[in-house]
């Protein structure tokens, strides 16, 4: 016979990442920036990780929405600085 231990942590564990996920469905959010002030562009970058944090924030202790969370948050700040980068180029042509 097999014993299985830490199966209950990881129902829990998958039951909280499908709750996480469930709220990041849908429309994030929306940020607005002027692509020629920096502090404009920081302020995008906060918003969205507070919009992230809002939805999941509860769960950044879960092995499976923490690092989801953190990624995503990197993943939007490279998107917005792309965009201003972007808009600026598009801004001098």
């Amino acid at each position: 016979m097999v014993k299985i231990n830490g199966l209950d942590s990881l129902q829990r564990q998958l039951k909280e990442a499908s709750r996480a996920l469930e709220a990041l469905d849908g429309e994030l959010g929306t940020v607005r920036f002027d692509p020629h002030d920096p502090s404009s562009i920081e302020a995008a970058i906060q918003q969205i990780s507070h919009i992230i944090d809002e939805k999941v924030g509860g769960y950044s202790s879960n092995p499976i929405i923490g690092p989801l969370a953190e990624e995503m948050k990197e993943n939007y700040r490279e998107n917005i600085i792309q965009k201003a980068a972007e808009a600026r180029l598009k801004g001098n042509d």
